[in-house]
């Protein structure tokens, strides 16, 4: 039997070395998704791999290194809200992209918020190596609760009163909220409500903040206070109860820019023009921003890379590197017509 055709019979690492030249510690290495590789190398055993055929022994790695090279995403959502969100794809392609050429597969677990202590149960099996978990409510505690036993990252501040320790990737929404309301003071608006996030989550909680933060730096009355569950169906409901109250306003912001999109389909149909009548800015630059009528002058988050930087930063804990606790990425404001 000729080299060629025992590499085809039983590809083996030592196969893949052979086909691509290099050593066997090397290819090792590539495989088991070590930095300190150069992208020439990677290619090579790649394309090794494919040719031959070749699949790693997951379960003996597993044995020998008494990790399971497995990551939870979890969203404690309903199943619905993750398919419509862009946020949850956004995160999903960041920590994906993170994690493309590393050892760790990637589980999603939609977990709906009735009864996380089951998911967390489930996580302390031994499936997984650690968790990454979005868009917390605060009744999740369970999740907090959960990162003394496997290594936990949150994107987003988590509610739970004993989330201080928690190891989070964020962005400052007081500032955001803050900088998006600023731009409606600038514009000379001066009755300016807002249509908020839920409150039982730590976003919704700040922008609220950061929109009453500019006001007073201002001078100006806070408006009227509406929330909606970050939906373009929330928005709309929550903008007819806001001219259902008839408070007068000539400005608006509102804590996403998918509720944003709702509330400006709703006011088209009242005849109320954006901006002649009313500017409007919001949080997100998502496909909701860029498509809404008029297109939404919206702050932006790095929706994407913070997918990335909790991938990051929750391999450094499992492999026992130096990690950072707290995460706060930049935003940026991005301006349209709807001010």
């Amino acid at each position: 039997m000729t080299t060629m055709d025992a590499d085809r019979s039983a590809p083996t690492l030592e196969a893949v070395a052979r086909r691509s030249g290099l050593s066997r510690s090397t290819v090792s290495r590539v495989i088991n998704g070590s930095p300190n590789v150069t992208p020439e190398t990677r290619a090579l055993v790649d394309a090794a791999i494919a040719e031959l055929g070749y699949v790693p022994n997951l379960a003996a790695r597993s044995l020998a290194s008494r990790r399971s090279h497995a990551i939870a995403l979890v969203i404690p959502e309903a199943t619905s809200r993750f398919f419509t969100d862009p946020y949850f794809a956004e995160v999903v392609e960041g920590v994906a992209g993170h994690l493309e050429h590393s050892p760790y597969t990637l589980t999603i677990l939609v977990s709906s918020e009735t009864d996380p202590g089951r998911t967390s149960r489930y996580l302390q099996g031994g499936g997984v190596d650690g968790a990454l978990v979005i868009s917390t409510h605060r009744d999740d505690r369970s999740y907090v609760e959960l990162s003394t036993k496997i290594p936990v990252v949150f994107q987003g501040r988590p509610m739970s009163p004993h989330g201080d320790d928690a190891v989070i990737v964020d962005v400052d929404n007081v500032a955001a909220a803050r900088r998006a309301t600023e731009v409606l003071i600038a514009r000379g608006r001066r009755r300016i409500p807002t249509i908020a996030g839920p409150q039982d989550m730590a976003a919704g909680i700040d922008r609220l903040s950061g929109w009453r933060t500019a006001l007073a730096a201002a001078g100006l009355e806070p408006g009227r206070v509406e929330t909606g569950d970050f939906t373009p169906e929330g928005g709309a409901a929550a903008l007819e109860r806001l001219l259902a109250s008839g408070e007068a306003f000539d400005g608006l912001f509102v804590a996403s820019a998918q509720m944003a999109y709702g509330a400006l389909e709703r006011m088209r149909e009242r005849g109320i023009r954006v901006p002649e009548d009313v500017s409007v800015t919001a949080i997100d630059n998502d496909r909701f921003a860029r498509e809404a009528t008029p297109p939404l002058t919206t702050i932006e988050q790095p929706t994407r890379a913070q997918g990335a930087k909790i991938a990051e930063i929750l391999v450094n804990m499992i492999e026992r590197r130096p990690f950072e606790r707290v995460t706060i990425m930049d935003t940026r404001l991005v301006e349209r017509e709807s001010v």
